[in-house]
């Protein structure tokens, strides 16, 4: 079944924000490479620097590579790492988002402009003001208002704004170990799709028995990184990874801004310590778009992304259309060999 194998195998690819544009099917994965460093909790294993674009007319199909659609070279505000992207559509221009370090070693957002959904894209030679972090993911509701998600731990320096401005050193594997745990990061874009147009706030994720936001201790439950935004039936999912217990898991609200309320797990573990996912309606049917390690045979910074179909029951819970293999989780901490 082609949902169970890799859809690209001439190149690594992670994290694959998947979207429909033009009848087609196109996703902005991150482009994993060959590198010598050793896995840690920083994640500087993950050292990419470019991105392509993938499209395909039929999960299953022929998948075309549409070449290196923007590099870290042409970006005058990074320095490295190219992490996980996502793509809009808007004014008849596409939008990719993505991630990287500055020049100051600092997590930013950055956006880059298109004329067509594979690219070329120009980057803005400034970061977006007032992002920070990791994992940008864009929902451009009904209304035509778009909204970018945003935030990481660990590696992505989520933790460093837990008191509003940056902490260096609270770099690292660090996290809140009791009350509420840390949360995603959401602001309205403006019109053009290139700046922020409201404050950035929490995406608050409640526990159903009790109301309150899920706990920081609850790793099974909390936010750990890869925010995405889907609507289904008038409801809004915010999905995301657990990153340390490997679980894909779910909140379901009423707004795009939340709070939303924990619904439950999409993905077990899969092979390799990171899990990232998103989630598209093609051609009447719903689709998870995720990565694992087992094309390069277990290499954590070496993923590869693959497609499974997902359905929805009666209370709008998410399953998986076929069951996952179950495999031995990896390590907590990639230091300890998580991989």
């Amino acid at each position: 079944m082609a949902d169970k194998q890799p859809f690209v195998t001439h190149l690594y690819t992670a994290d694959p924000s998947a979207h429909v544009f033009n009848g087609k099917l196109y996703v902005y994965p991150s482009h994993d490479r060959e590198t010598d460093i050793k896995n840690n909790d920083n994640g500087d294993q993950y050292d990419m620097n470019d991105y392509h674009v993938f499209s395909m007319d039929d999960v299953g199909g022929p998948v075309t590579d549409h070449g290196v659609a923007l590099k870290a070279e042409d970006v005058p505000w990074v320095s490295r790492q190219l992490w996980a992207p996502d793509a809009a559509s808007k004014n008849g221009k596409y939008y990719l988002y993505f991630p990287a370090r500055d020049q100051e070693d600092i997590f930013r957002v950055g956006v880059a402009v298109g004329d067509t959904p594979e690219g070329p894209f120009k980057a803005e030679p400034e970061y977006i003001k007032g992002t920070f972090s990791v994992d940008p993911a864009v929902f451009v509701d009904d209304d035509g208002q778009a909204y970018l998600y945003f935030g990481g731990l660990w590696g992505g320096q989520l933790q460093c704004y837990a008191n509003g401005a940056f902490d260096k050193s609270q770099l690292g594997a660090n996290e809140p170990s009791t009350g509420s745990a840390l949360h995603a990061k959401v602001a309205k874009l403006s019109d053009d799709m290139l700046s922020l147009a409201s404050p950035v706030s929490d995406v608050v994720i409640q526990d159903p028995s009790t109301g309150k936001p899920i706990a920081a201790e609850d790793h099974a439950r909390r936010f750990f990184e890869a925010a995405w935004l889907h609507k289904y039936n008038g409801k809004y999912y915010f999905s995301y990874s657990t990153g340390d217990t490997h679980y894909l898991a779910y909140a379901i609200g009423d707004t795009p801004l939340g709070p939303f309320t924990y619904g439950g797990r999409i993905l077990e573990p899969v092979i390799g310590w990171t899990t990232h996912h998103s989630i598209a309606e093609f051609k009447g049917k719903w689709y998870l778009f995720y990565h694992d390690s087992s094309l390069s045979g277990g290499e954590n910074h070496l993923r590869s992304a693959k497609i499974r179909e997902i359905v929805y029951d009666g209370e709008g819970k998410i399953h998986l259309a076929e069951p996952q293999p179950q495999i031995k989780p990896p390590a907590a901490r990639l230091e300890e060999g998580g991989s």
